[in-house]
């Protein structure tokens, strides 16, 4: 039987490319180049092949999986294209490993787990530096890599020129190319309206937020149809396909509330498989967010599953904040809300998100913003989330658990004229939690007394005046009680008043800065 060859490769360094430095002109730029690198730069190699699209198993940002049929095809891919890559993309790297498979791919599963096998090895073994220099060669002041070019303020670098290296000169021809937008929004989508400036995203209070969002449930169905070269590519396919659907479905609708002039507020970053990656103005990023997860948990239904969930997390920081910590912390926060959401069920998590407002130092550890930020007292928190939707928010998971529709409405509440009398009361009850627990309690109880009857009712404030009682017993006795279990986490109470606070203050730029907590 004829012999096939199944060639897999798998990109690196990614992340570091994208944010090297934090001009979004050169992160929109490398999200192009990474974009190209498994789509239109692996193209010349699989032009003369016979079924060129069958052939395709997984082509998503990241990760290459195609069957050649010609074997001299499949050897100048392997000799080519790591170079072409790193050309383009200078920084990239490419683990690739081929693999021998029958020609009517009868053993694709044993094949693919060895071609697995072979790229993890290779992607282990060190690789030359292709951009160091020699030490006589000047530097790019914003990255410390050899000087390739000079550019002016027209690409960002001030008053004054400014020398870039190699791989900023690649981003720089990629800063008019769209292609990621435009699946990300729509085939209407023209260069007029992206924007490669920060503050054109960020508007007059300088916030923008960075999302990431990553698919729940993918492991136990790869597990499945990976055995199987035509179910895993018609699943790779439709994934990618779902994902875009979800964006263009949360652009689409935060566009008619939220979109007042020709800029787009938006600008995706990594955009495939079941990963997500964006850029936009603070103000719509929570919204933005649960209409993706929802409409990527709907979509699934297609795939023949019951359906895929999908977790999220936002950072909200200021445009000049560096992007890559923005984005380590956006990775963390979905990641914490994975784990929370998988102590409801461990097989499929529900669809969630959690999110965090920076206002001091560059944090990206989970664990040290709870412990210095987000605990006044012990057994005491303000981590409400993660905030879930879909369908278990739609059914048992509105009574037990925080959702993102009730804190949209509680942020509204506040936003609204009776809830703006009591913001700076409740920041001041938030700050009193971290030294006196009596004197919070006399302040809830006057925040209770002069707030409208109808915002007290709806933030819930009387449970928390009942919850916080000095006396460890009574705090064990309404740990106890069912009426309070959506206020409860592993054994806290959690309070939901700082993440209200947060989106509240991103609107309107209040903020409060006394006490270790900054709302």
């Amino acid at each position: 039987m004829e012999e096939k060859y199944l060639y897999g490769a798998s990109v690196q360094g990614i992340q570091g490319f994208i944010f090297q430095t934090n001009k979004l002109i050169e992160i929109a730029g490398a999200s192009e180049l990474v974009e190209q690198i498994c789509f239109k730069a692996f193209e010349e190699y699989v032009k003369d092949e016979k079924e060129k699209d069958e052939n395709w198993i997984v082509r998503a940002a990241g990760k290459i999986l195609y069957v050649f049929e010609n074997k001299e095809n499949c050897r100048k891919a392997v000799l080519e294209f790591p170079r072409k890559v790193m050309k383009m993309a200078p920084g990239i790297t490419i683990s690739q490993a081929v693999v021998r498979i029958k020609g009517d791919l009868s053993d694709y599963g044993e094949q693919s787990d060895e071609l697995e096998k072979r790229l993890r090895v290779q992607r282990n073994k060190a690789v030359r530096s292709q951009t160091l220099g020699l030490m006589a060669i000047k530097r790019a002041p914003s990255t410390g890599l050899p000087a390739v070019e000079e550019v002016g303020k027209e690409y960002g670098g001030g008053n004054e020129k400014e020398l870039i290296d190699e791989a900023s000169a690649s981003k720089k021809k990629m800063k008019d190319s769209i292609d990621l937008a435009r699946k990300a929004f729509g085939e209407e989508v023209t260069e007029k309206k992206i924007t490669n400036e920060i503050d054109k995203i960020a508007g007059k209070n300088s916030w923008i937020a960075v999302i990431h969002a990553d698919g729940n449930g993918l492991g136990n169905i790869v597990q499945r149809v990976g055995k199987n070269a035509k179910e895993m590519r018609d699943f790779s396919l439709e994934l990618d396909k779902i994902t875009k659907m979800s964006a263009r479905r949360a652009f689409g609708e935060v566009k008619k509330d939220y979109f007042k002039d020709d800029i787009i507020p938006i600008r995706p970053i990594v955009l495939g498989g079941d990963d997500v990656t964006v850029i936009c103005k603070a103000d719509f990023a929570v919204e933005y967010t649960k209409i993706f997860l929802e409409a990527f948990e709907e979509e699934s239904k297609k795939l023949g599953e019951n359906r895929l969930t999908a977790c999220a997390g936002i950072a909200y920081v200021k445009s000049s904040y560096p992007f890559h910590y923005a984005v380590d912390l956006a990775e963390k926060l979905c990641g914490r809300a994975k784990k929370e959401a998988k102590k409801i069920d461990k097989d499929l998590a529900p669809s969630c998100l959690m999110f965090h407002k920076v206002e001091d130092s560059f944090i990206t550890d989970i664990e040290e913003i709870k412990s210095r930020m987000l605990t006044p007292q012990e057994k005491t928190s303000f981590e409400f989330g993660p905030y879930y939707c879909g369908e278990h928010a739609k059914t048992k998971g509105s009574v037990t658990t925080a959702t993102i529709g009730q804190l949209i409405k509680n942020v509204k509440e506040l936003n609204g004229n009776e809830g703006s009398a009591i913001k700076s009361h409740l920041r001041q009850w938030l700050a009193t939690l971290f030294d006196d627990v009596e004197m919070a309690n006399q302040k809830m109880k006057r925040i209770i007394s002069i707030g409208d009857p109808q915002v007290i009712k709806k933030l819930e404030l009387e449970k928390y005046q009942q919850l916080l009682k000095i006396d460890n017993q009574q705090v064990a006795e309404n740990l106890a009680l069912e009426k309070y279990q959506k206020l409860l986490k592993n054994g806290e109470i959690s309070i939901p008043f700082y993440d209200i606070l947060s989106l509240c203050s991103v609107s309107s730029f209040d903020s409060l800065t006394e006490k270790n907590i900054q709302i």
